[in-house]
């Protein structure tokens, strides 16, 4: 990691592990769906998410999974890949797909908020991972170059978000997460 002007790690799966029940979540969307009498396009959290502005429930959306992300921030264990953040000696960021007041909430409890220099959440900006903006965002914040800096990230979304960008990018441990 020592050839990159800066490192961008995402939140969950690699820094921490939320302490979220996403089918808890998932559930409370669809509650959120029902009671504005709106046919859900189907069961899958993120796509209910996506969906949800166009169809004029994104605030309601948003509040209810952001909810479960900050309460579940509070008790969510700390990764190895935590204690790596807190060597590095060039500018860190924190670019996650999870709201960023829970990534803010987890990055403090863990004693790592210091450590990083910026912090760009699911609604930071207009746009949420695998498309780039989040990651260029966090990048042009750490006054670095998307050719040289590095990704850090657990799934494939962060990978195919890396690859959008033009960011080098890095599995934590053996893979994705859930394979």
């Amino acid at each position: 990691m020592t050839n990159y002007d800066a490192v961008v790690y995402d939140l969950d799966g690699t820094l921490v592990d939320l302490d979220v029940d996403w089918d808890a979540v998932a559930t409370d969307v669809l509650e959120v769906y029902e009671r504005a009498d709106v046919e859900p396009p189907g069961q899958d959290l993120w796509e209910l998410l996506e969906t949800a502005s166009d169809v004029g429930l994104g605030v309601d959306v948003e509040s209810a999974i952001a909810a479960h992300e900050r309460t579940g921030a509070e008790t969510a264990p700390r990764l190895t890949h935590a204690d790596e953040l807190l060597k590095q000696t060039v500018p860190v960021g924190v670019c996650s797909l999870n709201c960023e007041a829970a990534c803010r909430i987890a990055l403090e409890t863990h004693d790592l908020l210091d450590a990083v220099d910026t912090v760009v959440g699911r609604d930071t900006v207009g746009t949420q991972k695998p498309h780039p903006e989040p990651l260029l965002e966090t990048v042009r914040t750490l006054e670095a170059e998307p050719e040289t800096s590095l990704f850090v990230g657990d799934s494939p979304r962060d990978r195919l978000t890396a690859e959008r960008a033009g960011v080098a990018f890095e599995f934590v441990d053996d893979g994705p997460a859930g394979v």
